[in-house]
């Protein structure tokens, strides 16, 4: 056995353990850059057998390629769309933003980001919600005894956020709902 038969041996055995690497991997964005290691070491090994052709073609399209539609992918999929009155009281230290900051903290441990989106009144955030526009809709819950106490009512429209919401948000000031919305031509049942 030669140094280059060794050579080959041990770049063709990085393949399944960056495979593997890539399977276990949680944070998708770790999980990118694998792949991006894994397409490397693939068009490595095929140029090392002597197909630079389809060395070539892995280099390009297999790793390249599929990496940026898969950062656009999870970058896109991560998000988690909140919408808002546009004047909400959200002064640094109010309850709003503490509850913004919990928010933040919940969605940060699995790597998704929250993304505010404004709205002029309740009745355009309410049909953003039902148009599918937003997962969810924070607007301030009117008390009826008149108290100073701001708690704000969270509508969610996805079970799986309206779960985790419900499980690790300890804010007092939350009310949280989820909101089953309807497809086209379902009835309320």
């Amino acid at each position: 056995m030669t140094k280059y038969d060794l050579f080959i041996y041990i770049i063709t055995a990085l393949l399944p353990l960056s495979a593997c690497l890539l399977i276990v991997q949680v944070n998708p964005y770790h999980a990118l850059v694998i792949r991006g290691i894994l397409g490397a070491v693939a068009a490595l090994a095929y140029t090392l057998l002597g197909a630079a052709d389809v060395a070539l073609t892995e280099a390009l399209v297999g790793t390249m390629l599929a990496i940026t539609l898969y950062a656009i992918a999870v970058r896109s999929s991560l998000v988690m769309r909140l919408g808002i009155i546009e004047d909400p009281v959200s002064e640094t230290g109010s309850s709003f933003g503490q509850l913004m900051d919990e928010l933040r903290k919940i969605f940060g441990k699995r790597y998704m980001r929250l993304e505010l989106v404004s709205y002029p009144n309740t009745q355009a955030l309410e049909r953003a919600l039902i148009d599918k526009e937003v997962h969810a809709t924070c607007s301030r819950l009117e008390h009826n005894n008149g108290s100073e106490d701001l708690s704000y009512q969270t509508a969610i429209r996805v079970k799986r956020i309206y779960e985790i919401m419900q499980s690790e948000l300890s804010s007092p000031a939350a009310v949280l709902t989820y909101v089953n919305t309807l497809e086209s031509g379902e009835e309320h049942k």
